[in-house]
Protein backbone atom coordinates (compact mmCIF):
# COMPACT_ATOMS: atom_id res chain seq x y z
CA UNK A 1 0.00 0.00 0.00
CA UNK A 2 1.24 3.56 -0.65
CA UNK A 3 2.64 5.53 2.27
CA UNK A 4 0.34 8.23 3.69
CA UNK A 5 1.09 11.70 2.34
CA UNK A 6 1.42 13.03 5.89
CA UNK A 7 2.95 11.22 8.87
CA UNK A 8 0.61 9.68 11.39
CA UNK A 9 2.33 11.51 14.20
CA UNK A 10 3.91 14.94 14.52
CA UNK A 11 5.07 16.97 17.49
CA UNK A 12 2.25 19.42 16.85
CA UNK A 13 -0.40 16.68 16.90
CA UNK A 14 1.05 15.07 20.03
CA UNK A 15 1.18 18.47 21.75
CA UNK A 16 -2.42 19.23 20.88
CA UNK A 17 -3.71 15.93 22.23
CA UNK A 18 -1.59 16.24 25.37
CA UNK A 19 -2.93 19.74 26.08
CA UNK A 20 -6.52 18.61 25.51
CA UNK A 21 -5.98 15.72 27.92
CA UNK A 22 -4.52 17.99 30.60
CA UNK A 23 -7.28 20.58 30.09
CA UNK A 24 -9.99 17.98 30.54
CA UNK A 25 -8.55 15.66 33.17
CA UNK A 26 -5.61 17.41 34.83
CA UNK A 27 -1.86 16.92 34.89
CA UNK A 28 -1.99 13.64 36.79
CA UNK A 29 -4.06 12.08 34.01
CA UNK A 30 -1.35 12.59 31.42
CA UNK A 31 0.76 9.55 30.67
CA UNK A 32 2.52 8.49 27.50
CA UNK A 33 0.47 5.30 27.42
CA UNK A 34 -2.85 7.12 27.74
CA UNK A 35 -1.80 9.75 25.22
CA UNK A 36 -0.75 7.09 22.74
CA UNK A 37 -4.08 5.32 23.10
CA UNK A 38 -5.92 8.55 22.32
CA UNK A 39 -3.78 9.01 19.23
CA UNK A 40 -4.31 5.43 18.11
CA UNK A 41 -0.64 4.45 18.31
CA UNK A 42 1.69 2.55 20.60
CA UNK A 43 3.44 4.45 23.39
CA UNK A 44 6.81 3.62 21.84
CA UNK A 45 5.86 5.74 18.82
CA UNK A 46 5.77 8.86 20.99
CA UNK A 47 9.35 8.46 22.14
CA UNK A 48 10.71 9.13 18.67
CA UNK A 49 9.31 12.66 19.12
CA UNK A 50 9.70 13.21 22.87
CA UNK A 51 12.22 11.43 25.06
CA UNK A 52 10.17 11.88 28.25
CA UNK A 53 6.79 13.07 29.43
CA UNK A 54 8.45 16.08 31.04
CA UNK A 55 10.00 17.07 27.71
CA UNK A 56 6.54 16.88 26.17
CA UNK A 57 5.02 19.00 28.95
CA UNK A 58 7.71 21.62 28.51
CA UNK A 59 6.90 21.79 24.80
CA UNK A 60 3.17 22.06 25.54
CA UNK A 61 3.86 24.90 28.00
CA UNK A 62 6.04 26.67 25.44
CA UNK A 63 3.25 26.45 22.86
CA UNK A 64 0.84 28.04 25.34
CA UNK A 65 3.36 30.82 25.98
CA UNK A 66 3.27 31.69 22.29
CA UNK A 67 -0.07 33.36 23.00
CA UNK A 68 1.51 35.80 25.46
CA UNK A 69 1.87 39.23 23.85
CA UNK A 70 5.06 41.21 24.50
CA UNK A 71 4.92 43.26 21.29
CA UNK A 72 4.22 46.53 23.10
CA UNK A 73 7.68 46.38 24.63
CA UNK A 74 9.01 47.20 21.15
CA UNK A 75 7.86 50.78 21.64
CA UNK A 76 8.85 53.46 24.15
CA UNK A 77 5.87 53.02 26.49
CA UNK A 78 6.94 50.44 29.06
CA UNK A 79 3.64 50.83 30.93
CA UNK A 80 1.63 49.67 27.91
CA UNK A 81 4.08 46.83 27.47
CA UNK A 82 3.58 45.74 31.05
CA UNK A 83 -0.21 45.91 30.84
CA UNK A 84 -0.41 43.99 27.56
CA UNK A 85 2.03 41.36 28.78
CA UNK A 86 0.26 40.84 32.11
CA UNK A 87 -3.22 40.62 30.59
CA UNK A 88 -2.25 38.21 27.84
CA UNK A 89 -0.19 36.14 30.30
CA UNK A 90 -3.22 35.85 32.58
CA UNK A 91 -5.48 34.98 29.64
CA UNK A 92 -3.12 32.19 28.53
CA UNK A 93 -3.14 30.69 32.01
CA UNK A 94 -6.89 31.11 32.43
CA UNK A 95 -7.42 29.16 29.20
CA UNK A 96 -5.41 26.24 30.58
CA UNK A 97 -5.68 26.30 34.39
CA UNK A 98 -4.54 22.70 34.81
CA UNK A 99 -1.23 23.60 33.16
CA UNK A 100 -0.49 26.49 35.54
CA UNK A 101 1.93 24.48 37.74
CA UNK A 102 4.12 23.80 34.69
CA UNK A 103 3.95 27.41 33.48
CA UNK A 104 4.67 28.67 37.00
CA UNK A 105 7.92 26.74 37.23
CA UNK A 106 9.73 29.24 34.98
CA UNK A 107 11.03 29.24 31.42
CA UNK A 108 13.86 26.71 31.95
CA UNK A 109 15.05 26.05 28.37
CA UNK A 110 11.73 26.70 26.66
CA UNK A 111 12.51 28.78 23.60
CA UNK A 112 9.28 30.78 23.38
CA UNK A 113 9.20 31.47 27.12
CA UNK A 114 12.81 32.68 27.03
CA UNK A 115 12.05 34.92 24.05
CA UNK A 116 9.17 36.48 25.98
CA UNK A 117 11.36 37.00 29.06
CA UNK A 118 14.10 38.53 26.90
CA UNK A 119 11.63 40.94 25.26
CA UNK A 120 10.24 42.06 28.62
CA UNK A 121 13.64 42.59 30.20
CA UNK A 122 15.02 44.35 27.13
CA UNK A 123 12.00 46.63 26.84
CA UNK A 124 12.23 47.69 30.46
CA UNK A 125 15.96 48.37 30.29
CA UNK A 126 15.51 50.44 27.10
CA UNK A 127 12.90 52.48 28.97
CA UNK A 128 15.51 53.43 31.53
CA UNK A 129 15.00 50.82 34.21
CA UNK A 130 18.25 49.55 35.73
CA UNK A 131 18.69 45.84 34.93
CA UNK A 132 18.14 44.82 38.55
CA UNK A 133 14.81 46.64 38.63
CA UNK A 134 13.83 45.13 35.28
CA UNK A 135 14.38 41.70 36.80
CA UNK A 136 12.36 42.57 39.90
CA UNK A 137 9.50 43.98 37.79
CA UNK A 138 9.41 40.84 35.66
CA UNK A 139 9.25 38.65 38.75
CA UNK A 140 6.65 40.85 40.45
CA UNK A 141 4.40 40.81 37.40
CA UNK A 142 4.64 37.04 37.27
CA UNK A 143 3.60 36.83 40.93
CA UNK A 144 0.60 39.05 40.22
CA UNK A 145 -0.46 36.97 37.22
CA UNK A 146 0.07 33.63 38.95
CA UNK A 147 -1.95 34.73 41.95
CA UNK A 148 -4.85 35.56 39.67
CA UNK A 149 -4.49 32.33 37.70
CA UNK A 150 -4.11 29.85 40.54
CA UNK A 151 -7.21 30.66 42.53
CA UNK A 152 -10.43 32.65 42.60
CA UNK A 153 -11.01 34.92 45.58
CA UNK A 154 -14.72 35.16 44.85
CA UNK A 155 -15.32 31.41 44.60
CA UNK A 156 -13.82 30.91 48.04
CA UNK A 157 -17.04 31.99 49.75
CA UNK A 158 -20.28 30.11 50.39
CA UNK A 159 -23.42 31.23 48.61
CA UNK A 160 -25.50 30.70 51.77
CA UNK A 161 -26.18 34.10 53.34
CA UNK A 162 -26.86 32.53 56.73
CA UNK A 163 -23.20 31.52 57.04
CA UNK A 164 -22.21 35.17 57.42
CA UNK A 165 -25.21 37.02 58.79
CA UNK A 166 -24.87 36.38 62.51
CA UNK A 167 -21.14 36.15 63.12
CA UNK A 168 -19.55 38.19 60.32
CA UNK A 169 -21.49 41.43 59.91
CA UNK A 170 -18.92 42.99 57.58
CA UNK A 171 -19.33 40.06 55.19
CA UNK A 172 -23.07 40.46 54.80
CA UNK A 173 -22.71 40.50 50.99
CA UNK A 174 -20.17 37.69 50.75
CA UNK A 175 -22.81 35.17 49.67
CA UNK A 176 -23.17 37.10 46.39
CA UNK A 177 -19.52 36.76 45.44
CA UNK A 178 -19.73 33.34 43.83
CA UNK A 179 -22.42 34.25 41.32
CA UNK A 180 -20.42 37.30 40.24
CA UNK A 181 -17.03 35.63 40.49
CA UNK A 182 -15.85 36.14 36.91
CA UNK A 183 -16.53 39.88 36.91
CA UNK A 184 -15.11 40.42 40.40
CA UNK A 185 -11.97 38.43 39.71
CA UNK A 186 -11.37 40.27 36.42
CA UNK A 187 -11.91 43.68 37.99
CA UNK A 188 -9.73 42.75 40.96
CA UNK A 189 -6.89 41.81 38.63
CA UNK A 190 -7.25 45.09 36.75
CA UNK A 191 -7.23 47.06 40.01
CA UNK A 192 -4.09 45.29 41.19
CA UNK A 193 -2.39 45.74 37.81
CA UNK A 194 -3.18 49.46 37.60
CA UNK A 195 -2.03 50.04 41.18
CA UNK A 196 1.15 48.13 40.42
CA UNK A 197 1.88 50.15 37.28
CA UNK A 198 1.12 53.44 39.04
CA UNK A 199 3.52 52.57 41.84
CA UNK A 200 6.20 51.64 39.33
CA UNK A 201 5.69 54.92 37.45
CA UNK A 202 6.51 56.83 40.62
CA UNK A 203 9.57 54.66 41.19
CA UNK A 204 10.68 55.06 37.57
CA UNK A 205 10.89 58.83 38.03
CA UNK A 206 13.45 58.25 40.79
CA UNK A 207 15.63 55.46 39.44
CA UNK A 208 15.52 55.66 35.62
Amino acid sequence: MPRPSTPLLSRERIRGHALALVDEHGLDALSMRRLAAGLGVQAASLYSHYRTKDELLQDVADAVMSGVDVSDFDGPDWQSGLRTWARSYRAAMAAHPNLVPVLAAGPARRETALQRADAVHGGLVRAGWPPRYATLIGASTKYLVLGAAMSSFSRGFEDDAQVYMDRYPHLNQAHLLRENADAIDAESFELALEAFVAGLAALHARVA
